[in-house]
């Protein structure tokens, strides 16, 4: 389905909503207001924005460590993510998961993940759930480019191709695992060549630019829900900040590399696009910065005033077979 100019206005408004989001994570982490780490999602928005934007609530996502984006873009509350953050009890983990745990089973968000790799079986199970609960149901799984060295990404790659099952694959190839290039870490040169050997759809596309990712990603959920089976996408896109804020890790990719992706901002590609179409005009477009830093502003004021976990809330929420 052509993007209509309605779209367009949604798609940009989540975006921008992402990177106010994360500027004030990171502003707020720097002034002590955070523990733990942040990893920021700042220069990939188009991704989680473009890919969610084909997705109802029943749909089901999974993240990974940088996974801000990927619940904002699925719909999660700005406040009970900031106090989240911030450690407080009003946050979607009562305060126990940090940045990097963040779920709302409510939208569809099964949640975020500390560890490289994890969230893709996890995805594969709610993929059969979908089948098991019949309906058109999907489930999509976000990861970078680390985590396909992991063997979760291979066995699950090969369970969703035998069992035809109705999930996404979304690689988001930032270039660097932490400092190592993956021209350094990878034999082959793209990642969704790897989808050849399971027997399923493999492409590349430009994860930087809105629309480009809206069309790949609809080729790919309109095959996993018509029960066609996976698809494996992999987005190159670039990370403007270091893998994640405090940490004592220097940040040792080249500066004019940075300055080189910096100038294919998603966030500003789209901008422009809404500018030179008469979609917004600059005034509306300052509005509505105005209106998300707004409410991003009360997320911060709404965790700084929430309340702290007792010391007997951690021995609570426990699970154990």
């Amino acid at each position: 389905m052509p993007l209509r100019n309605e779209d367009l206005k949604i798609m940009f408004r989540k975006m921008l909503t992402i990177r106010r989001f994360e500027e004030r994570a990171i502003q707020e982490y720097q002034n002590g207001n955070v523990y733990g780490f942040i990893h920021s999602y700042i220069g990939q928005e188009a991704i989680a924005t473009g890919v969610c934007s084909h997705l109802r609530i029943d749909d089901r996502i999974v993240s990974n460590h940088r996974g801000h984006g990927h619940c904002i873009a699925k719909g999660a509350d700005l406040k009970r993510m900031m106090a989240e953050i911030f450690g407080k009890k009003t946050g979607y983990c009562k305060g126990k998961g940090g940045s990097m745990h963040i779920a709302d089973f409510k939208i569809g968000m099964l949640g975020a993940n500390g560890i490289v790799g994890a969230g893709l079986p996890i995805a594969l199970g709610s993929a059969l759930a979908a089948r098991l609960e019949g309906g058109d149901g999907i489930s999509v799984v976000f990861f970078g480019d680390g985590a396909c060295g992991e063997g979760t990404f291979h066995e699950s790659l090969n369970l969703a191709s035998i069992w035809k099952l109705p999930i996404v694959f979304v690689c988001e190839n930032n270039l660097y695992g932490v400092n190592t290039p993956t021209s350094y870490s990878m034999a082959a040169e793209n990642i969704a060549d790897r989808a050849a050997a399971y027997s399923m759809p493999g492409v590349v596309a430009d994860g930087n630019n809105p629309v480009t990712v809206y069309e790949t990603a609809e080729k790919a959920v309109n095959r996993a829900r018509k029960g066609e089976g996976p698809s494996l996408v992999e987005f190159r896109t670039y990370r403007w900040r270091a893998h994640f804020e405090g940490g004592g890790v220097p940040d040792l990719r080249q500066a004019d590399e940075l300055e080189e992706w910096k100038k294919r901002c998603p966030v500003a590609l789209m901008e422009r696009r809404l500018l030179e179409t008469g979609l917004m005009d600059s005034d509306e477009l300052k509005a509505l910065d105005a209106q998300i830093m707004s409410l991003v502003q009360d997320a911060v004021e709404f965790a700084i005033l929430s309340p702290d976990p007792d010391p007997e809330d951690a021995l609570k929420d426990i699970f154990s077979d």
